[in-house]
């Protein structure tokens, strides 16, 4: 008799756990892979705020460093696992993510939230549903060179990105596709690189062309001669050895020792904890309505204490109270 209980308990906790399935699950679609900086990082605020109450599930677009013509391929990856998984909610991570996606899952009931997105929502056509919303992400260009010329003088600023999806978003949404232009007195020329070797001859010939610094933007998709992806390490290792003018970033993930000095940055921690927000009150609150996007918490100063003192800068007194440091 004892054995049929038994029997019987199993069977119904069996059925329970398979009706409950996907009740507790969030999938995380990332458009770039894990050992992605700016993408542990997000995921860290994810976690914070979702991981004690929920099961977080990450599949990675790889977008940054598979050719495009394999893209597609991971899409329907993607798609297979969230229709394998039922999640209770899906985030989508980054421009690519959204891009590919977005357009199918308006057409579902699930609740979708993205981030770290550089290009304005409508273009994906996610705009006026309630099933979706998330967090915008905008380089604070203006204010970081502001910062910046109370570091050091600055009458010409370099700022360098690669060519992907999320460059050419902030390019147009941020520098409204100017390529020069001028932010208070100082002239500012955008380039947007495709090439290992096109990124070099900027870094090199920056000085000589009458820039006093260099910001350095995105550099994820830069490829070699060969077509070949070139990793992001070795370029902004290469850049921080090699340049000749002062290195600053917009990112947190391009601070630090053998990397740029730092600055006014943008921290992807930030922009998941948002992200995260969004998501409980679509969990907590079915009749939570339309949710308008937002864009996260403005940046933080972060140096490295490291490339300070290589190029002999201390910052303003004004701010030091401010100020995180890094090696």
């Amino acid at each position: 008799m004892k054995k049929i209980v038994l029997v019987i308990f199993l069977f119904l906790y069996l059925i329970n756990t398979h009706l409950n399935a996907g009740e507790r699950d969030i999938l995380v679609i990332e458009s770039y892979h894990a050992t992605y900086p700016w993408d542990s990082s997000y995921k860290q605020g994810l976690e914070e705020v979702l991981g004690s109450e929920y099961d977080l599930t990450f599949f990675e677009l790889n977008t940054k460093r598979i050719p495009l013509k394999e893209h597609s391929k991971m899409v329907e990856l993607a798609w297979r696992k969230y229709l394998s998984l039922k999640p209770k909610l899906v985030i989508l991570g980054d421009d690519n993510a959204l891009k590919y996606l977005g357009s199918r899952f308006v057409k579902t009931k699930t609740k979708v939230v993205y981030l770290g997105i550089n290009d304005n929502p409508r273009k994906y056509s996610v705009t006026g549903y309630e099933n979706i919303s998330g967090v915008l992400e905008r380089p604070l260009l203006k204010r970081s060179l502001l910062y910046l010329a109370k570091l050091l003088p600055v009458q010409k600023a370099l700022v360098l990105f690669d060519s992907g999806t999320t460059a050419k978003a902030t390019f147009k949404e941020v520098f409204l596709s100017r390529k020069s232009q001028f932010i208070r007195d100082i002239k500012v020329d955008i380039k947007l690189i495709d090439t290992y070797d096109t990124w070099k001859k900027n870094i090199l010939g920056a000085k000589k062309q009458g820039y006093d610094i260099v910001i350095v933007g995105l550099y994820h998709t830069i490829k070699n001669d060969l077509k070949q992806h070139v990793s992001a390490d070795e370029i902004l290792d290469w850049t921080s050895k090699n340049t000749e003018i002062p290195p600053f970033a917009f990112w947190d993930f391009s601070v630090g020792l053998d990397k740029t000095i730092g600055g006014y940055v943008l921290f992807g921690k930030e922009q998941g904890i948002a992200a995260g927000k969004i998501a409980l009150k679509m969990l907590t609150n079915s009749k939570h309505g339309l949710i308008m996007p937002i864009t996260a918490p403005t940046g933080r100063f972060l140096f490295s204490k490291s490339q300070l003192e290589k190029w002999k800068l201390h910052p303003e007194k004004s701010i030091k109270s401010k100020i995180e440091y890094i090696q």
